[in-house]
């Protein structure tokens, strides 16, 4: 740590490399915390969590029994031993509550005072936050399976929906209307997700095995189907299509740059491509088991360097390296299958939810004190390293 502070004193180093190797070293060593409980409110199965980026303070959960609730992540009484309290919740007593089991929730990217839910139900919500009350919501004709809204978006405010329905429906918030769909799959639709770096890329995965890469601006069909081959026609099956999975592709995640897309699929496999072109960069992650029947939530890193994938295994969270695929530690501490696993940024954390009812705080262990050896100092040039900076006398000597 001292090495690394005085490299950025003195520029001989790159002032985020610090942040990045700190934040690497916390996700290394990310345990479950016994000192910390989230409060427990769901009497069936967490399927899906988020975490807003405004404040990184309140987390939103949904359940297998309709319920959504929001806890406030803060550690208010300032003790080691807290608990992360619910602020407030749409319970079963609740007349606006889902009917059916919640999907996917999120919040609004640009503000706290709104998120969406969708359900089994054939529905999807958008909830003013103050008043627990939906301000419009969206009917289909199937199960809702996801949605999702762009995180750097400026010129519009679509949510993309998938549900039972081969076809993406693009929900406008500003109109309160469905204004679009986008044709090219013949399955149900498992999960969506927009690019973070584009606002009009939009990525779709299905049961028919494939995922396709869309701009919304566009009347035309996809830009590209991710292909796991890579046109190589001689490893492909007799079927015209691209496919980027053997079995149902239930699974996107966007690195945080936007540059890459990561995709899993019943065939217990994870793939890396890059978005720009569609290309598999055949990073081989080894087995990932994956038997849901829905949508797989599971989250990338950001702010590290190499970044980290966490993928819901069994009853575990595997922990991979981004672009080396090597399986780094898996997270056991949940009783039951985990659904679903978010990522703080802001603290290097990871909050997981399964069907036991619970949802797991997995946070850095404490970093012990540096211990500077004398090969160290005379490596940084005698004794400049040898008092702290921060504690030298800044006064001048010089009385005259």
């Amino acid at each position: 740590m001292l090495s690394f502070l005085y490299a950025r004193q003195s520029g001989l180093d790159d002032p985020v490399r610090l942040r990045r190797a700190e934040s690497t070293r916390r996700v290394l060593s990310l345990e479950l915390n016994h000192n910390r409980d989230v409060a427990r409110v769901h009497g069936n199965g967490i399927n899906t969590l988020d975490i807003e980026v405004i404040d990184g303070r309140y987390m939103l959960s949904g359940g297998s029994d309709g319920v959504i609730v929001i806890y406030d992540l803060e550690n208010n009484s300032k003790k080691l031993q807290y608990s992360c309290k619910t602020v407030c919740t749409v319970g079963r007593s609740s007349r606006h509550v889902h009917k059916f089991s919640v999907e996917t929730v999120q919040w609004y990217p640009h503000d706290t005072g709104m998120f969406v839910s969708s359900s089994f139900d054939k529905t999807m919500k958008v909830w003013d936050t103050e008043t627990l009350k939906p301000a419009e919501e969206f009917q289909f004709d199937g199960n809702v399976y996801c949605h999702h809204m762009s995180p750097v978006a400026r010129k519009h405010s679509l949510v993309a929906v998938g549900t039972k329905d081969p076809k993406v429906q693009l929900c406008d918030l500003k109109s309160g209307s469905r204004i679009h769909i986008l044709q090219g799959h013949r399955g149900e639709i498992l999960s969506v997700r927009w690019s973070p770096r584009y606002e009009h890329i939009l990525a779709t995965a299905s049961t028919d095995s494939r995922v396709c890469v869309w701009d919304v601006r566009r009347a035309s069909g996809s830009l590209f189907t991710l292909d796991q081959h890579n046109g190589d026609k001689s490893k492909a099956s007799s079927e015209a299509v691209n496919t980027a999975h053997n079995g149902r592709a239930n699974g996107l995640c966007f690195t945080a740059d936007g540059l890459h897309l990561l995709t899993t699929g019943t065939d217990d496999r994870m793939r890396l491509w890059n978005s720009a072109t569609g290309e598999n960069t055949l990073v081989n992650y080894g087995k990932v088991v994956n038997e849901s029947r829905k949508g797989l939530k599971f989250t990338v890193s950001r702010g590290c360097s190499p970044e980290f994938v966490f993928v819901p295994c069994g009853t575990s969270v595997a922990v991979y390296g981004l672009h080396s695929g090597e399986l780094i530690t898996m997270l056991r501490g949940h009783y039951n299958n985990v659904d679903c696993c978010e990522f703080h940024p802001d603290y290097q954390e990871l909050y997981s939810g399964g069907k036991d009812c619970n949802i797991l705080a997995w946070v850095p262990v404490l970093r012990q004190p540096d211990i500077e050896d004398e090969e160290t100092n005379s490596k940084r040039g005698g004794t400049q390293a040898a008092v702290n900076p921060a504690f030298e006398d800044a006064w001048s000597s010089d009385e005259g």
